[in-house]
């Protein structure tokens, strides 16, 4: 697999507290660079969204993020106020509490809440791999499948693990026969990790390394 290949499966993200000048950055590398998006947290999808317009560069945003501990009102009037700004990528992070509860009927309501907000814009939901046994993250990642999202994604990158390719295969071998995909985040380094977690069954990077791992 080429750096290119991999290059257009990255979603270059910054989610710590940044300055409009480091996004104007990220924006222009993930340009450069021909990344799949920018992820960005909500409050410089404005800012992000001018910077690629005319891209190819989607914007993508967080919602949640990243405990997931919001109630689901909030999280779909973030998802709303998201779009209205200019993201077309959304990756929302499910309740920790209901997962660790196995609630999975309540997260596929939740899910499907933020689908509905979400229209026609690609949802990717976080399942936080890290806190759940791999029973959980088949149940988590069947409520996706259920409640509509396009994508399930590992992680948030600010939990205690980050992805695995042990999980990115259990999502795989769970939503791929459902069409959906799988984006593996937290963690990822480099050309190599980058590779193993493809060859495993990502079809999208989350990485904040995204230059280093083309370079």
């Amino acid at each position: 697999m080429t750096k290119q290949e991999i290059a257009k499966m990255i979603d270059h993200t910054l989610l710590k507290p940044a300055t409009t000048s480091q996004i104007v950055a990220l924006c222009n590398e993930a340009k450069q660079y021909g990344f799949a998006s920018v992820c960005v947290n909500p409050c410089h999808v404005k800012t992000a969204a001018k910077e690629l317009e005319g891209s190819d560069v989607k914007v993508c945003t967080v919602i949640g993020f990243p405990l997931g501990e919001n109630t689901t009102r909030v999280k779909v009037f973030e998802t709303k106020d998201a779009i209205k700004n200019g993201a077309t990528e959304i990756d929302m992070v499910i309740s920790q509490s209901l997962a660790k509860s196995n609630s999975w009927k309540k997260i596929q309501k939740e899910v499907a809440a933020v689908k509905k907000a979400c229209g026609e814009v690609l949802l990717k939901v976080i399942l936080e791999t890290c806190n759940l046994t791999n029973k959980q993250i088949v149940s988590a990642s069947k409520a996706c499948v259920e409640a509509g999202a396009q994508f399930v994604k590992t992680s948030t990158g600010f939990g205690s693990g980050g992805a695995t390719v042990e999980a990115v295969a259990l999502m795989a071998e769970t939503v791929h026969p459902y069409g959906l995909k799988v984006k593996a985040s937290g963690g990822i380094h480099n050309y190599d990790e980058a590779v193993a977690m493809v060859e495993n069954g990502a079809d999208r990077i989350g990485a904040s390394c995204g230059v280093k791992i083309c370079e």
